[in-house]
Order: structure tokens, then sequence, then C-alpha cells
């Protein structure tokens, strides 16, 4: 091979080499491109709002259903909603959580205000222009805008009147409640007594804290049965208070003839009382808690005016309006 045609095979190589290289570098622009472009199309069409929810409880069905119900507006509205809390209760992670969302600057913050601790993050964040609503417990000496959830007052009042009707007006009962520092546990027990403690019949001999669970409900009702073996009738003003009286009476052979009303509507509470180890389920109505509450974020957002509180349904669910409450449930759904 001579000189010349190394010559030749040698710039033909380069030329090859630039093509492919051209090819390549070409096609790279165009794969960035395609992502700016991308990245662009979704800045556009994110949210116009930010908003963040701080629960009680993320493993908790009625805590999931207003989750549930809070993050089903993001197909209605132009909104996302973070939705966060601790997997227990714990009012000292809740706390974390509402700092940081409102050093996050979020446009909204919908939070569970469980004792006096939240004021004073409540009204830094409306002091900082950051509209507040308490949902399920109020904090109604903060600065919060609104308060939407089930009037705990008046469902210990519902509950203190389904306990007189269900039993004649003759009951020796012992309460278990979520929590004595929980504010809307304070306001059921609260409301139960100030309609009971009128009726001669009845006589409260007891009282103590399940910490929002099964296993301390059913330590506490265990005890109560024990040192009070006169107890007739069991009040819980908790999810989980309900199956932890159930569970201790059966453990005593005690469940025969012994009434007990606790709140909400899970499935564990539904077969229960189905099966006639509970008489009474005081039903609040969380997914709407959730939903609604993001309608009222956005009224105030937008400088409409808004109500200072929105009270949710509560009722009583017994065994006999257990198939209509299902029908209507299902039509709802």
């Amino acid at each position: 091979m001579n000189r010349t045609s190394i010559i030749y095979i040698v710039l033909i190589s380069f030329i090859l080499a630039a093509i492919v290289y051209s090819f390549y570098f070409y096609k790279q622009v165009q794969d960035y491109d395609q992502l700016i472009e991308k990245g662009m199309s979704s800045e556009s069409s994110l949210p116009t709002y930010h908003f963040a929810l701080i629960g009680e409880e993320m493993n908790h069905d009625y805590w999931r259903l207003v989750g549930q119900g809070a993050k089903e507006t993001e197909a209605a509205y132009d909104v996302f909603v973070q939705y966060e809390g601790p997997k227990r209760s714990n009012p000292e992670e809740q706390l974390k959580l509402l700092d940081i969302a409102l050093k996050s600057q979020v446009d909204g913050i919908i939070v569970q205000a469980l004792n006096d601790n939240f004021t004073p993050l409540i009204d830094r964040a409306v002091e900082a222009g950051i509209p507040i609503i308490t949902i399920d417990t109020d904090s109604p000496d903060s600065l919060r805008n609104a308060y939407i959830g089930t009037d705990n007052y008046a469902a210990g009042q519902l509950a203190g009147e389904a306990l007189i009707e269900d039993t004649n007006g003759k009951a020796t009962v012992g309460i278990i409640t979520g929590s004595f520092d929980n504010a809307h546990h304070q306001l059921r027990v609260e409301g139960f007594r100030d309609v009971v403690e009128k009726v001669e019949g009845i006589e409260i001999v007891a009282m103590d804290e399940s910490n929002i669970t099964r296993v301390k409900a059913e330590e506490k009702a265990y005890e109560m049965l024990t040192e009070h073996d006169n107890i007739t009738a069991f009040y819980g003003t908790s999810s989980f208070d309900g199956i932890g009286i159930v569970a201790a009476a059966k453990s005593l052979n005690k469940e025969e003839n012994l009434y007990v009303m606790t709140f909400d509507t899970l499935n564990e509470n539904i077969q229960l009382l189905k099966e006639g180890d509970l008489d009474a389920i005081v039903e609040q109505q969380p997914f709407e808690m959730g939903y609604k509450s993001i309608e009222i974020m956005l009224d105030i957002i937008k400088g409409k005016s808004v109500q200072d509180t929105y009270f949710t349904d509560a009722s009583i669910i017994r065994i006999s309006n257990l198939d209509n409450w299902k029908s209507e449930k299902d039509e709802a759904s």
C-alpha cells in the first residue's frame, strides 16, 4: 500500500468519525431539548395551590378517610394536598410537621389541634399569611381561620342520650376515654356526663384512658370490671375503645348483658355490632371533613366569607338501623 492510499484511508476515517460524532451530538441535543420541554410542561401543569394536611395517625381507618376526602379534591380543584401524620398518635410529632409546613410556606394548612401546645404555631402561621383550618379537634382560642369536624361536646351528649334510652335510664357506667389530655376526648366525656348525671338511675363509677390503643383499652376495661363488679355499661370515646372493652369483658366472661358504646364505624366495630358485642356506635364523617376542609381553604384564599365553625354530622348506629345505614353508604359511594 503506497503512501497516498494510507493518507486517503486516514482522511476517510476522520470524516466518518466526524459524521458519527455529529450525529451523536445532534441526538444528545434533541434528547436534552425534549427533557427541557417536558420539564417546562410539568412546571406549567403544577397545581396553583399546595396545602398541607396534618392528621393524628396515618395507620388508622378514620384518618385514612380524612386523607382520602382531602386528596379527592385534587381531581376537582387546582390543588395538591400533602397529607402527613405520625404512624401512631403523637402530638409532638404533629407539632414538628406543623412547623415544617409553616417553614415550607405552603398555601394553607389543615391540622388537628390536639392540645394548647398547637396554639402558638397556629398563630405564627396565620401571622405569616398562611391560613389555618383546624380539623377534628379545634383550637378556638387560636387565630385559626375556621374549624371543621364533629361538635364533640354535642356528640358526647348524643351518646349519653342513647345510653339512657337503651338502658331505660338504669346503668352503672365505666368510661374509657382515648386521652385525658386531648381536647376532643375531653369534650366527648363532658357532654356525656352532663346528660347522664341528670338521670338518677345512672352512675359513673370509673374512668381511665386508653391512649387510643385497643391494648390499653382492654387493660383498663379489665381493671374496671375487676374492681367494679357492678358495672353494667361502658362508654368509649375513641375508635379502638369498644374493641378493647369487648375483649376484656369476654376474657372475664362478663360480656352477657354488658352494654358497650364506642366511636367510629371501623369495619371491626361494625362486625362487633352485628355479633351483638357492641350496642351502639357514634358515627362521624371523616371523608366529608377532609373534602370540605379543602373547599373552605380555597374560599379563604380567594377572600370569600367563611364560617367560624363547620360541624359535620354525628349519629348513633345500632343493630336496628344498621341495614339502612349500609344502604345509604352504598348509595353515596
